[in-house]
């Protein structure tokens, strides 16, 4: 595989671990989540083609940060989102930039994401003010599947009765993005 074909996969990973970090665009009825900060692993695919890789995903008040890292720890890509608009960073110090996430996403991937609603999901909620298709909850009273905004996600949490989960897993069509959290560490309001 060739840098450059590297390159833009690794910058379309990023854009896709970033389905969360989006800076809403005026209009958007979406607001947003409590803060949080997450480190896990991401495996993405759509169309044939597949990315993993190890991520940690700040979500402030006003910003977010993420970093998408190597199995050794090496920053592969590294973005930076607030109300300015959006910033992905390769290794090899290329620069995007695009006014959102969403757009950043979209430039890279050519396909659009749940960017402002995984911000919710990710906690084992729905986006307010959002119709849902389809709810179901565990013994807990904890999401196990959520239809919303056309996406389905699937959720594991884990057996110590904690209710952030585990493990999501999103599909619309054939997309499909799945992320396991290895760490929810205490976030102060960024």
């Amino acid at each position: 595989m060739n840098f450059r074909v590297a390159r833009l996969l690794a910058a379309g990973a990023a854009a896709l671990l970033c389905a969360g970090c989006v800076m809403f665009a005026p209009g958007t009825n979406v607001p947003a989540a409590e803060p949080f900060d997450i480190l896990g692993r991401v495996l993405a695919s759509s169309e044939g083609r597949a990315f993993s890789a190890n991520f940690r995903w700040r979500h402030g008040a006003a910003d977010n940060e993420i970093w998408l890292m190597s199995p050794v720890g090496q920053t592969l890509a590294y973005i930076t989102a607030d109300a300015g608009g959006a910033t992905l960073t390769t290794a090899d110090q290329q620069e995007y930039r695009a006014l959102s996430v969403e757009s950043l996403t979209r430039q890279a991937l050519g396909w659009p994401l749940p960017l402002a609603q995984l911000q919710h999901w990710i906690r084992g909620g729905t986006v307010p003010g959002s119709a849902t298709a389809a709810v179901t909850r565990d013994a807990r009273g904890s999401l196990s599947l959520l239809e919303q905004e056309g996406w389905q996600i699937r959720y594991v949490y884990p057996e110590t009765g904690s209710s952030l989960p585990r493990q999501l897993e999103l599909t619309q069509g054939g997309q499909r993005i799945r992320m396991v959290i290895d760490e929810w560490r205490q976030q102060d309001g960024g």
